[in-house]
């Protein structure tokens, strides 16, 4: 590994590049240790469990320096917010809201009907979770984008009752960011909660006096959001336990580095934990692109806290590759959240593509267009679990149910292989519940 100006170098070319676990091995990764973090949400989820909103209210007093009157937002609250909304942000908002309506529309599912034999037939039935909690973060950042991510693919898969939780905030009397508020507002949630972290999980997974518990949690979060996720996995749904932000850029010769540095900035402004990872068969290229992050980091903001910690962390790096071909084994390997293909015929590579969250296209299909307006959704896997896992959809809050309709003819024609199977298993009784349908004499049990 050679160190450059921000970003680490890990050379692949030549006979350096191996397969499988032994590649994503060699790649960076952030450490996040959720595992860890559990044991110290354990005593702050049981609190709630225990005190409800008593624990609701310390725990703001504690985490984020306000004693609330209540932890749910008033009506007055919300409407206030989105008269005051900055006109420029409010159409930003309604736009991103009705681009995201637009491709999670297409995402619903239809009940479909299977004629397996005359007589015999599967529905799958598409039924959404009754009530979901949404988180939307608000630390070092406001993502009222984040409320929309949420929000509209659980709008669009039907649930009827949707609630979401922000951190308090001090400067705005406990109540969560007013642009969170409004955007609630905007998209017709009305029940909304000052909760944060994993007070605001475990507040929707055993609900609490002011609010009524929920079959899912789904929002991106800090590590002891993730922690309280993995807590309460099995009792309640969730989507995903998320970590830092990653984005990749697999990029040749043809890239522009003015581009390319960025985007990548783009990414590490969030978090110094961001991942921000070049994936290149060029060394001009990142040579270029390490300049340009020079300039550009000394013109933006939240350089010491956040952009340089998270370029000079072990999580993110310049990766060199013989070619296009190694490069894309190598973001397969990764499995980033934010894939950018940036190389000639974009298009085909990308294609090609089998681990990502989101792939973005070319020059002018930047990963800030994902997150605020392309009409896809940015609550995404992180963590290599786009090897296994998809992001946020119409289809996370929706549940496919199997409606099985056989007539007496119909069962009769299979019977016999379902009694040989269910001998074969060692399950008598199941063959039984079938023979008993027909007059059949059932075994005696030896």
């Amino acid at each position: 590994m050679l160190l450059s100006s921000y970003l680490a170098r890990i050379d692949l070319r030549g006979d350096a590049l191996p397969e499988g676990p032994a590649l994503r091995d060699l790649l960076p990764r952030a450490d996040f240790d959720v595992a860890a973090a559990l044991e110290k949400v354990r005593p702050i989820c049981e609190a709630v469990h225990h005190r409800g909103d008593a624990a609701l209210i310390d725990f703001a007093e504690r985490f984020d320096g306000v004693r609330l009157d209540r932890v749910r937002v008033p009506a007055e609250a919300l409407d206030k917010a989105l008269a005051e909304l900055d006109a420029d942000v409010r159409a930003a908002l309604e736009e991103s809201i009705r681009r995201a309506r637009i491709v999670h529309r297409e995402q619903r599912r239809t009940t479909r009907t299977t004629q397996v034999v005359p007589g015999g037939s599967v529905t799958e039935k598409w039924v959404p979770v009754d009530r979901v909690g949404l988180y939307a973060p608000g630390g070092r950042s406001v993502y009222p984008s984040s409320v929309i991510m949420n929000v509209v693919p659980a709008q669009e898969a039907g649930v009827e009752s949707v609630a979401l939780a922000s951190p308090a905030q001090a400067e705005f009397d406990g109540l969560p960011h007013p642009t969170i508020l409004a955007a609630c507002a905007l998209l017709g949630v009305d029940e909304v909660y000052a909760a944060g972290g994993a007070t605001a999980v475990a507040m929707f997974a055993y609900g609490t006096e002011s609010c009524p518990p929920a079959n899912m949690v789904t929002g991106p979060g800090n590590i002891w959001v993730a922690a309280a996720k993995r807590y309460f996995t099995g009792k309640i749904g969730i989507d995903a336990e998320a970590g830092p932000t990653e984005i990749a850029v697999l990029a040749d010769a043809t890239a522009d580095p003015v581009h390319v540095a960025a985007d990548l900035i783009s990414q590490a402004e969030h978090d110094p934990l961001a991942a921000a990872v070049l994936v290149t068969d060029s060394p001009e290229l990142a040579d270029a692109v390490e300049k340009e992050l020079v300039t550009q980091v000394a013109a933006t903001k939240h350089i010491d806290d956040r952009i340089v910690p998270a370029l000079k962390g072990r999580q993110s790096a310049i990766v060199l590759v013989d070619g296009v071909e190694e490069g894309l084994r190598v973001v397969d390997a990764y499995g980033a959240e934010h894939l950018e293909i940036q190389t000639a015929n974009a298009s085909a590579v990308a294609d090609r593509v089998r681990n990502a969250g989101a792939v973005f296209i070319g020059p002018w299909a930047p990963v800030s267009l994902g997150d605020y307006a392309a009409g896809s959704n940015h609550v995404l896997p992180t963590g290599g679990c786009a090897c296994h896992s998809s992001g946020l959809s119409v289809q996370s809050f929706l549940r496919g149910i199997h409606i099985v309709d056989y007539t007496r003819d119909a069962l009769a024609e299979v019977a016999r292989h379902v009694v040989t199977l269910a001998e074969a298993e060692d399950l008598p009784a199941h063959g039984a519940a079938v023979k008993a349908r027909f007059e059949w004499k059932v075994p005696e049990s030896k």
